[in-house]
């Protein structure tokens, strides 16, 4: 944990005040608490004047989304910061405010965390101090703004084409999209959450910035004016944290993918979902991951696929939120291109043995009314697009007990950024299979040897029985 803080991947939320949609749900400290309470380090905050224009409340702007209090949420992440790790909590602040409102969010947040807020000095901006250094410590990170934004109505620009299909199984959510080929889409629609407040980080942009506000900026954001080159630049006597779009950052990965590898060796970047994920739903985690992206932000509200294999990758490192990158994103010599298919490092070899639980954990008629169930599981991997891969058990029919005893083999080029996805469905003959189970595992942390793994709902609780007997062997 002593590296600085731009080598580690970072449990990161997105508009994390919200209990649902983006659109209409409503804004509360609840969300923060579980985020925290799960370990997630990095807490997301957009800040406006209340109706009064006194006052600040925390909400989703131009929407129907119901404000709660800043100063709720500030006392709820001091209470609950360090429940699940120690390491810091970095709170990015999208900010709309005026001056005036500046100043006073100052005083509320030196007062709330005290002693804990940490107070950058100028050798922090050449490079990020380590996590270590920082334990227990608020971290406050944002761009300053040029001049008060004023809330915008939220345009729906959507493209019918991106839209969610209204079929796709509620249970489980949409499979992980597949990182195959080339990402480039229709931007033209794209609006970016952003892009209003890009500002040249100069002399003029600080202008109206309340000094007191400024003081606390501890990672300091912003996007130079340009495109992606100037986005990407790295400048050796000052490190920064820049945001892209969920969109605009797979249009990058086609035509600047090395650059933002370099990019990210000293620099931190945060990707967040597009605008147009108004069910909270995620994009796949792994075309961050595995160009650097320390901060992959996420709604965590949600469930699905893609949050699963969000909360496996942190299981890693103790569960501390913080997950060393692999050396070779890290490595000033050779810059590491996802797009090439490497020679396989090893094999992963897993056997699926059984399962039991189910009958202690769910009522007896929720599979089907009128038998036991007929499970199957699902085994696969979340990695670079040369590892990805599910795989599957036959389907065990009329039973509580499945023992399915068979071996699946699973060639890795890149097992550092490999995940094992593992999933129960019960079949069902005349409808979409039921839901029985699911988990992800860090193949970097998976030990050999014969293993219960424990399996989680859909929206990532363990289940207290649930389990399947496995045996995993690198070969």
């Amino acid at each position: 944990m002593s590296a600085p803080l731009s080598h580690y991947f970072i449990y990161t939320g997105h508009n994390s005040y919200l209990t649902g949609n983006q659109l209409s749900s409503e804004c509360s400290d609840v969300p923060i608490i579980n985020a925290l309470k799960r370990g997630v380090r990095v807490i997301e905050l957009d800040i406006w004047p209340n109706s009064t224009k006194d006052d600040v409340d925390v909400l989703h702007g131009g929407t129907l989304t119901t404000p709660v209090e800043l100063i709720k949420c500030l006392r709820s992440i001091k209470e609950y910061a360090f429940i699940a790790s120690e390491y810091p909590v970095v709170i990015t602040l999208e900010d709309h405010l005026t001056p005036k409102l500046q100043a006073k969010v100052a005083e509320m947040v030196t007062q709330t965390f005290g002693e804990i807020l940490f107070s950058p000095g100028p050798e922090c901006f050449k490079e990020f101090p380590c996590p270590e250094s920082l334990k227990r410590r608020i971290i406050i990170s944002t761009k300053p703004p040029k001049e008060y934004l004023e809330a915008k109505e939220v345009k729906d620009k959507e493209d019918d084409s991106q839209r969610g299909k209204a079929s796709d199984e509620e249970a489980w959510g949409n499979e992980v999209p597949d990182l195959k080929g080339s990402h480039v889409a229709n931007y033209k629609n794209d609006f970016d959450e952003e892009d209003e407040e890009d500002t040249d980080d100069g002399e003029k942009s600080q202008h109206s910035l309340a000094p007191e506000y400024k003081h606390l900026i501890g990672i300091l954001a912003g996007k130079p004016k340009g495109g992606f080159d100037a986005w990407l630049r790295v400048d050796p006597d000052k490190v920064t944290r820049l945001s892209m779009s969920e969109q605009k950052f797979e249009k990058a990965v086609v035509t600047h993918g090395k650059q933002i590898v370099r990019f990210t060796r000293q620099n931190v970047l945060r990707v967040y979902p597009k605008s147009t994920r108004f069910d909270s739903s995620n994009y796949n985690p792994l075309i961050g991951w595995m160009h650097g992206v320390q901060m992959v932000a996420f709604n965590m509200q949600g469930h699905g696929r893609s949050l699963w294999l969000m909360h496996g990758m942190f299981k890693a490192n103790g569960g501390c939120g913080y997950v060393k990158k692999p050396d070779f994103l890290l490595n000033s010599m050779e810059v590491f291109d996802p797009k090439i298919k490497l020679p396989v490092k090893t094999t992963l070899k897993v056997t699926v043995y059984m399962g039991e639980g189910w009958y202690y954990d769910f009522h007896h008629t929720h599979f089907d009314a009128y038998s036991p169930p007929d499970f199957y599981t699902r085994v696969g991997i979340a990695g670079v697009p040369a590892d990805s891969v599910m795989k599957k058990t036959k389907i065990l029919e009329d039973n509580w007990l499945p023992s399915w005893n068979e071996v699946f083999e699973f060639p890795l080029t890149v097992p550092e950024l490999a995940l094992l996805r593992i999933e129960v469905h019960e079949y069902d003959k005349s409808e979409k299979d039921d839901f029985g189970g699911q988990t992800c595992l860090p193949i970097s942390e998976l030990r050999s040897g014969i293993r219960a793994v424990p399996l989680y709902s859909r929206k990532g609780e363990k289940y207290n029985s649930v389990k399947l007997l496995m045996h995993f062997e690198f070969i």
